[in-house]
Order: structure tokens, then C-alpha cells, then sequence
């Protein structure tokens, strides 16, 4: 493997004359335009449900992984050898972003990511560092994301992403996964001010670093609020929504300036009161997650944006012929137009990989059929 890399390295093709892109319909869904089937793709389609992830991780460290862009090319192209996917997600973590900002973060077997020092009090942001040179704290991943760029050689889109400044203060404050998320949400109360101060500290470094993800590739951006469902909706309108507003504006107007259109996704898991607002929140695409019913999220986000989601994971776990008539239910509920399938959340550790490629199949055979019965 050492000499493929090796191989790879020699030639380090940089952000420019990328393959032309076959296959576009993701792009076009995401943007409301007509599509002849249902694009479909599945976060954390790069995982350990896959043998072949499983042996190229063995024995090496999580975030030595993240940091090697030909690692991450290999681990985001794997899943497209097998399945008939319309779009790829680089291979990445939300928690490069605290990384970079100053903090340790390691995945500890069975726990998974930990902050072995969380901030535990506002004098505590002194430790942040003032300025983030995203270019440099995170230029591994624009460096993944042009390699991959290039390897794909255009059979799909490759899709960018980051964490959402409240959810990434989450794992900050918290220094792992909560039951409760009693340490973070705290701060919401005692030191509304300082709160207000450390999301948009986190929020001026996403905007830069999802512009250095354009510049080096991604042809799309999502944004995880994995964290909004904590939030009550008074709350999430304080310390969530103004933020992830303030990232997709930002974005979209400075690449507005080069004459770029990226498509932005925001996927607010569990933050069913919030589909209006996210619906006109600069965004193009919403994602939703399993416990939305299709028809009320059409309602309520009223055609401004395209929706994507939002099949339960564990559907996955049932027979295939199962899983054809719940994509097609799904596909009745969303309609052709304006969508894009996916999961309501990541792919699990013990699925099996035939039945992603039986919620893929599904996805596309019923879609050109519903289209053609139009």
C-alpha cells in the first residue's frame, strides 16, 4: 500500500482540471432542478460495515487516518466501487474543527471521541486559539479532498462537510457523548454571552473552512447539527439557527463573488419544530431525519427547498424485498423532484452491505418508474 501512495505523491494534482462529471443528478436535485430518477447516497457510506474499511483501518489510529489525504481518498472511494451511488462524502470528522482550534481530541475504543481536557468554565476559552489558520491546521483535508477529486475522474459529485457551531461546542464542553448534555446546555443558562461568543468563534472558522473545501474541490457542503434534537425550540432559535443562517449566507455570498454555485445541505437532526425556519435559511437542501413524516416536511418547508432523507437505518436490517416496498413508501411520501435519498442518520457497524446496494437499487428503480407514470 506504502508504494501506491507513493505513487500517488509523485504526481499531487492540484485543485484544477478536474475529470468532467458524468453523472449529475444529485447536483440537480439539490438545486430543484428535473432529474429522471432519485439520486441516492448514505452518510457514512465510508464505514466499517464495509470489510474492506475495516481491514484498511486495522491498527491505525483514527485521527492519523483523517490526516492522511490518501487514506481518505481510498476510504471515500470504496463504497463507490461496490454501490451505484449518485454522490460521495469525503472521508473526514466534524472534530478536525476543535482540533484545530487548539484542543486534543482522541477515539477511544468503545467510547468513542474524547476530549481528555473539555472546557469546563468560560476562562477556559482562553485556550482557543484567537486566530485559525484553516489553510494550514486543515489543509489535509483540502489536499483529500483534491486527490479524491481527482480519482473519482467525475463518475459522481464529492461532497464537503463540517460540524454546525452548536454541536461542535457540544463535544467541546461535554468532552465526549451525553446522555443528558447537562455541562453544555448549562452554558446556555449561566453564560448566555460567553456561549454566544464561543458559536460564533466556531462559526467564522467553518466559514473558512468550508471555502477552502470548494476551493479544493467539493462540488457540495453539508452541515451537521447532529445536536440540535437537545435544544427546545426556544433555544435552538438563540443558539443554533442565527449560526447555521450566518454560515450558509457567508458562504454563499463570497463564492457568489467568483461566480460559484455550490449546493449547501443542513441536517438538524431531531429539530422538527425548526423545518420552517431552516427552510429559509439560505440553505438548498434540508436533510431530515426517520421520525419526519415526508408529506408534513413538504408542507412545512413549503417548496422553497429540496429535501433529502430520511429512511430509518434500521430498515436496513430487513429482508430486501422489505426494503424495496419501504423505498418505495419513502419515494411516495418525498415525490420524484426535488429530492434526494438517503438515510435519516449514518450507516451502523453490523449492516450488511447487500442491503445497501438493495436501498440503492430500490431508490432508482422506483423513482424512474414513478417518473415515467408522470
Amino acid at each position: 500500500m506504502r508504494a501506491a501512495y507513493t505513487l500517488v505523491l509523485l504526481y499531487a494534482p492540484g485543485p484544477k482540471d478536474f475529470p468532467q462529471l458524468k453523472n449529475d443528478t444529485f447536483l440537480r436535485a439539490a438545486r430543484g432542478e428535473q432529474t429522471q430518477h432519485v439520486p441516492v447516497w448514505c452518510m457514512r457510506q465510508a464505514g466499517r460495515y464495509l470489510p474492506e474499511f475495516r481491514e484498511f483501518r486495522a491498527g491505525k489510529d483514527f485521527f492519523d487516518t483523517c490526516r492522511s489525504p490518501e487514506a481518505c481518498c481510498e476510504l471515500t472511494l470504496q463504497p463507490l466501487r461496490r454501490f451505484d451511488f449518485d454522490a460521495s462524502i469525503i472521508f473526514s470528522d466534524i472534530l478536525v474543527v476543535p482540533q484545530a482550534m487548539g484542543m486534543e481530541v482522541q477515539m477511544v475504543p468503545g467510547k468513542g471521541p474524547t476530549f481528555p481536557d473539555p472546557l469546563k468554565d468560560p476562562e477556559d476559552l482562553q485556550r482557543l486559539k484567537t486566530k485559525v489558520d484553516v489553510q494550514k491546521e486543515l489543509d489535509y483535508v483540502f489536499k483529500a479532498i483534491t486527490l479524491t477529486r481527482h480519482k473519482i475522474e467525475g463518475k459522481v459529485p464529492l461532497i464537503g462537510f463540517t460540524g454546525a457551531p452548536w454541536t461542535l461546542m457540544s463535544y467541546m464542553i461535554e468532552g465526549s457523548g451525553s446522555k443528558t448534555f447537562s455541562k453544555v446546555k448549562s452554558w446556555l443558562y449561566r453564560y448566555p454571552e460567553v456561549s454566544h461568543m464561543l458559536l460564533k468563534r466556531l462559526t467564522d472558522v467553518i466559514v473558512d473552512y468550508l471555502l477552502g473545501q470548494v476551493a479544493a474541490g467539493a462540488q457540495a457542503l453539508q452541515v451537521f447539527e447532529s445536536h440540535a434534537g437537545i435544544l427546545g425550540p426556544v433555544e435552538f432559535k438563540a443558539f443554533c439557527l442565527p449560526y447555521l443562517r450566518d454560515i450558509a449566507r457567508r458562504v454563499k455570498d463570497q463564492l457568489k463573488e467568483t461566480g460559484q454555485d455550490v449546493p449547501m445541505i443542513v441536517f438538524a437532526k431531531d429539530a422538527h419544530y425548526g423545518l420552517e425556519d431552516l427552510s429559509q435559511s439560505y440553505y438548498d437542501v434540508v436533510s431530515l431525519d426517520w421520525t419526519i413524516d415526508p408529506r408534513l416536511a413538504r408542507e412545512q418547508t413549503g417548496g422553497k427547498v429540496s429535501l433529502q432523507g430520511n429512511m430509518d437505518p434500521c430498515a436496513l436490517y430487513a429482508p430486501k424485498e422489505r426494503i424495496s416496498e419501504i423505498v418505495k413508501t419513502m419515494l411516495e411520501g418525498f415525490g420524484t423532484q426535488r429530492y434526494i435519498a438517503n438515510l435519516g442518520h449514518g450507516m451502523y457497524p453490523d449492516m450488511d452491505p447487500e442491503s445497501v446496494a438493495a436501498f440503492v437499487e430500490a431508490v432508482h428503480k422506483h423513482s424512474r418508474q414513478m417518473n415515467k407514470q408522470q
